[in-house]
């Protein structure tokens, strides 16, 4: 398992970027919950983000792709609207303990 970051690092309603092994990641907290995904939008194959750290719509309550407007399910990743609706982020298995977030694998 890799550390993410510790556990006031993501805090709820919160997103952020993380990088493994080169690997572009996102994680959002919300309901108490974390959420690890690719950063990855399934529409082009870019990362999600532009040259902030912002993943979250608004209203804190969707993925945001800064580049063509799709918006995601935090809790599943299933795009809900935009030019890749029906298809989803790729979910990566994490876990959170005392010492913080830590990716699985």
């Amino acid at each position: 398992m890799h550390l993410l970051c510790s556990s006031t690092a993501l805090p709820e309603g919160h997103s952020r970027a993380f990088s493994v092994a080169g690997e572009k990641l996102l994680g959002v907290r919300r309901q108490g919950r974390v959420y690890v995904y690719r950063n990855r939008c399934p529409h082009r194959g870019i990362p999600l983000n532009d040259a902030t750290e912002h993943f979250l719509d608004d209203s804190a309550s969707l993925i945001h792709c800064a580049h063509h407007g799709a918006l995601f399910l935090i809790e599943s990743g299933e795009c809900v609207a935009g030019p890749c609706e029906g298809e989803a982020l790729q979910a990566l298995g994490c876990v959170e303990d005392s010492q913080g977030i830590w990716l699985k694998g």
